[in-house]
């Protein structure tokens, strides 16, 4: 992390980005010294509550994180930084954004966890926002002008006060991830009675190895369960974090991954915990061989909605189709109990040399009336296009085993998949059939 003193000293001419967490309460003036340089400025974990009115002068500021502060109001300076594509202000106790404060190349904004009930129309004037986290607000409506977001590919409502969805997104032709969880909508309930029927496993039956992982929503540990009359077996044990993450809220997390029952490419849940220290909520899990790895890793900076794939990962014909049905099959199966995962991306897929694949973190999962109304088609829909977004991601790192016929009639179903008129995509179990 780059001290306050070396940039008072003068020592980071020329830096690209800038790290300060160091209690700031006023936005430090020598920041300016780096205006012909300086990309990305984080400022998160400080106390402050205003920027400068001069920040434009930062000519080449395309990033810029402020989460973790004390502001009530998104600064309006940002709207006259040019360059300014990605806003972060997560955990603020922001209430008012100003249409004025939303810049011109506004691509990725992040107002997770604060206070906000009211979002400017200029919001929907914005013709590159592509990604959108609003999580842990007190939205009941989003502006009608939303329905020119024709870019949008992922939009964060969980934990609102919206009591309906609003229409505008079901029709928006390139949204992919949604999630809405934590609203006071009229879910079924036959979904959430199914969060109920799992059993319960004594944490004294638990005994916590290494840590295998953390996320936004919890850690995961190996563990020992030792049930009575049972050989002890090896399992994972995820423990969730309370606060309000970009998805939403854990809790929703574990109660859909709870409620997705069984599948073959879906990871066992075998049991919620009680009576964890501090009654922590948490699952076990069944444990994941290690020859399963990560199918990528998440999106950056640069590539926004798109997972990140190493450049070795390639795959045969059958390996890489494998993948793909299992994944349309989860999804199928999760849509049939009326759910959605919100979060269909390569890197929530666990995968091996063979093409055997599960699909993890619920983390954006959203329950739905199961029906064929328009509405739940729609949310259905939504989630295909993000499958053919990773069907297109898989056929481009394929090397051998497609003949040319193969290879045409995916990228057909593929096309199908990612049109933008969201009812005319196929469901998922058009999709088995036709990549079976």
């Amino acid at each position: 992390m780059d001290t306050l003193a070396k940039l008072r000293a003068g020592q980071l001419a020329g830096l690209k980005r800038l790290d300060l967490s160091c209690g700031l309460t006023e936005f430090p003036a020598e920041i300016f010294q780096l205006a012909d340089s300086l990309e990305i400025l984080n400022l998160s974990g400080n106390a402050l509550s205003s920027l400068p009115d001069d920040l434009h002068r930062l000519t080449r500021l395309r990033i810029l994180f402020c989460s973790d502060n004390q502001f009530t109001e998104l600064p309006a300076c940002l709207g006259q930084c040019a360059q300014l594509s990605m806003i972060g202000f997560k955990a603020n106790r922001i209430e008012h954004v100003p249409g004025e404060a939303l810049p011109p190349l506004l691509r990725w904004l992040i107002l997770t966890d604060n206070c906000i009930e009211q979002l400017p129309e200029e919001l929907g004037q914005r013709p590159l926002l592509q990604k959108l986290m609003l999580a842990g607000n007190r939205l009941q409506q989003l502006p009608a002008s939303m329905a020119n977001c024709e870019r949008l590919e992922l939009i964060r409502l969980a934990a609102n006060h919206f009591t309906e969805l609003p229409d505008t997104l079901l029709s928006l032709p390139a949204l992919s991830w949604l999630a809405y969880a934590g609203n006071p909508l009229r879910e079924d309930a036959s979904a959430q009675r199914a969060a109920d029927n799992t059993p319960n496993i004594a944490w004294s039956q638990l005994t916590l190895g290494q840590k295998l992982g953390e996320g936004a929503s919890g850690v995961i540990y190996q563990a020992q369960w030792s049930a009575p009359g049972q050989p002890v077996q090896s399992v994972a044990v995820k423990l969730y974090k309370g606060s309000i993450t970009s998805d939403g809220s854990p809790l929703n997390e574990m109660n859909a991954c709870i409620a997705a029952g069984q599948h073959p490419n879906l990871i066992k849940v075998l049991g919620r915990v009680v009576g964890a220290p501090d009654d922590q909520a948490a699952l076990v899990m069944q444990l994941i061989d290690p020859s399963f790895l990560n199918l990528a890793a998440l999106p950056s900076f640069e590539t926004c909605s798109r997972d990140v794939y190493a450049d070795s990962t390639r795959f045969t014909g059958d390996s890489a189709l494998r993948i793909a049905r299992g994944i349309a099959a989860a999804a199928g199966h999760l849509h049939a109990q009326g759910i959605c995962h919100g979060d269909l991306y390569a890197h929530n897929i666990l995968f091996n040399a063979r093409g055997d694949c599960l699909l993890g973190d619920f983390g954006a999962a959203c329950f739905h009336t199961v029906d064929d109304s328009p509405q739940s088609r729609a949310l259905q829909r939504i989630e295909v296009r993000a499958f053919g977004i990773l069907l297109g991601e898989l056929l481009e790192r394929i090397d051998s085993g497609l003949s040319d016929r193969q290879r045409s009639e995916l990228l057909g179903l593929q096309q199908r998949c990612i049109q933008p008129d969201v009812l005319a995509r196929p469901g998922f179990a058009q999709v088995i059939r036709l990549l079976s």
